[in-house]
């Protein structure tokens, strides 16, 4: 067994108030990938922030490729061959990739001017090196490049520093499932290399295609380390103390399903063709598919922002068909996005603020014109509360949230227009295995109060247990349906080119 090129022994850091570690060992070696796991609060980004010079460490010791090392500054660790790369991107949209991976050490040539071609050239090598590598222009801004690109130049920047150590922290979760799969040929690549890698995820099934071996943070300290990569139960008891089984609310029953409040029939534009799609209210739809399958421009038909121009759509049982997003919001639609900090917040706004967007943004089209503010605020934030949002107040800044409260944020948002169809996409994005069962019983109860919830997930088992019924499209059709429990097989072969009834 090699001598791990990471040692962190017995490491203790306490904030006034709360010890955020206590004595936490791991240790990561060359050419290997070790998932660090953990609830939102466990320790993770505390433990990553002292190995890369950001936080200092109260107790014990960090050693690198067998040596005592103590970084007090991010720069101490990234030249010692450290490199971490963030959900938040570290790069300057502003300039080039070429710039972003040689900022602060550019080639330089004669009289010591910066040799541009020389930078060009040595980012197109490193770029090379990975089999998406080759369609990234050197000369392209950053803020040109979509998410899955950007993440590829942030790999890139620790390969061309010749990191030992690379860490991904949540690298997947703005990326598509082809977008994925190239990640993990690049994560492969690396190891392939010889490089050490912390994985930082929530994903089980990212942990079993990636990780060599995982340790398991809880309240600070190590809950469960494997030399292996156990089956996901084992990681989820390790992390929050019950089973996979346990997340998912139990299933509607025929007694509590209502008439439907969604009924398309015939539903088509430039992207859809002949959608025959039924949500009826208490039920929760699964949307399956992958990537390009159509899924979100039938989110997106069914909001307004990508109308149907062919078939027939009831909501509620009268017949609709959306221009905008507005009309549908007016309509009873509610839509939880992919993507909630670009699309669904406000950042720096109140958790409160965030919560009253759309009811502000529609006040005049209500049935009463005269709304009264407190009213309003009291409404907002008993909603608040029933989400069981956990913040300091209401009137912090929503970033300063978790992913988990970030969303049902959102969702009390949509809660105070009394939406007759949810449409949640990607619910549980970047979000811990705790929180995730929180947003499952959360669609869950939604359901049970009349509402329609259609839900549109990359993650299969999410789709497999939080939905009542599955429905799956290929190539802008719906192909297949399927009852609670299917299996990934048959819903996969209804969404591939295996499917004998896609045409």
């Amino acid at each position: 067994m090699s001598t791990p090129v990471i040692e962190m022994q017995a490491i203790t850091k306490v904030f006034p108030g709360v010890k955020a570690l206590s004595d936490v060992s791991f240790d990561v070696r060359a050419g290997e990938v070790q998932a660090l796991v953990g609830e939102n609060g466990a320790g993770k980004s505390t433990l990553i922030k002292i190995l890369s010079g950001v936080y200092q460490a109260d107790g014990g010791e960090v050693r690198l490729a067998g040596k005592p090392v103590h970084f007090t500054h991010p720069v101490q660790s990234l030249l010692a061959g450290i490199s971490v790369i963030y959900q938040e991107f570290s790069l300057l949209p502003e300039r080039t990739v070429a710039q972003n991976l040689f900022l602060g050490r550019e080639p330089r040539g004669r009289f010591g001017l910066i040799d541009e071609a020389a930078m060009r050239r040595e980012t197109r090598r490193v770029l090379d090196l990975f089999s998406s590598g080759a369609r990234i222009d050197p000369d392209r801004l950053v803020g040109e490049l979509d998410v899955a690109t950007q993440q590829m130049v942030e790999i890139a920047k620790a390969v061309s520093l010749d990191a030992q150590v690379i860490v991904m922290d949540e690298p997947t979760a703005a990326l598509n499932d082809t977008e994925c799969a190239e990640l993990f040929e690049t994560v492969d690549r690396l190891r392939e290399r010889g490089a050490a890698i912390i994985y930082i995820t929530h994903r089980m099934r990212e942990i079993t295609r990636l990780a060599d071996r995982v340790t398991v943070l809880k309240d600070g300290e190590v809950a469960a380390r494997f030399d292996h990569v156990p089956e996901p139960d084992a990681i989820v008891r390790a992390m929050v103390g019950r089973d996979i089984a346990d997340f998912y609310a139990r299933e509607a029953t025929e007694a509590e399903l209502g008439a439907p409040v969604l009924t398309v029939t015939g539903g088509g534009n430039a992207r859809l063709k002949d959608i025959a799609l039924t949500v009826r209210a208490g039920e929760i739809v699964g949307l399956a598919g992958i990537q390009g399958a159509g899924r979100v421009a039938l989110a997106m038909a069914l909001f307004g922002e990508e109308p149907f121009t062919e078939g027939e759509v009831v909501l509620d049982g009268k017949p609709a068909r959306f221009r905008s997003a507005r009309e549908a919001i007016i309509a009873g639609i509610g839509l939880l996005p992919g993507d909630r900090k670009k699309e669904g917040l406000v950042l720096m706004q109140s958790v409160r603020d965030n919560g009253m967007l759309t009811p502000r943004a529609f006040a005049p089209l209500w049935a009463s014109h005269k709304r009264n503010a407190n009213a309003d605020l009291t409404r907002i934030d008993d909603l608040l509360d029933r989400m069981d949002i956990r913040a300091a107040s209401y009137d912090q800044e929503i970033r300063g949230l978790s992913g988990g409260n970030q969303q049902k944020a959102i969702v009390a948002r949509w809660l105070s227009m009394n939406p007759k169809l949810l449409i949640f996409i990607e619910p549980t994005r970047g979000i811990d295995v705790n929180a995730k069962a929180g947003i499952y019983h959360l669609m869950r109860d939604l359901a049970r109060e009349g509402a329609g919830i259609l839900m549109i997930s990359s993650d299969l088992p999410e789709v497999i247990g939080a939905a009542d019924r599955i429905v799956v499209m290929q190539a802008g059709r719906i192909t297949a349906e399927f009852p609670r429990g299917a299996s990934e097989r048959d819903i996969m072969h209804a969404a591939t080119d295996d499917a004998k009834d896609a045409a």
